[in-house]
């Protein structure tokens, strides 16, 4: 059976290192860094830079898993402003004023 991590070799910092990832972190890596217009090897780097603690794949995993998380809370937020603004405009909208 193929294991679902894969390694990979990255340039961070001068350095070429292996990184060992499941698809699905790789995926959202890259789109993450195409996101925010900087190339793989820079956001990885950053990471590795602001990591605490563990190895390079778990800090990783731990920040697409932030990333993503931080998002949802976005959209919640977004969401939950515009259910209470429709709220407050529902009684005018309907002439029970």
């Amino acid at each position: 059976m193929k294991s679902p991590v894969v390694k990979r070799s990255i340039v961070i910092a001068g350095h070429k290192t292996s990184v060992s990832l499941e698809d699905a972190f790789w995926t959202a890596l890259k789109d993450i860094a195409s996101a925010r217009d900087i190339t793989l090897s820079d956001l990885v780097a950053s990471i590795d830079t602001d990591r605490r603690y563990g190895n390079l794949s778990s800090a990783i995993r731990i920040f697409v898993l932030d990333h993503f998380r931080t998002l949802s809370d976005q959209r919640n937020a977004r969401d939950e402003k515009r259910e209470g603004l429709s709220a407050r405009l529902a009684p005018s909208v309907l002439g029970a004023d």
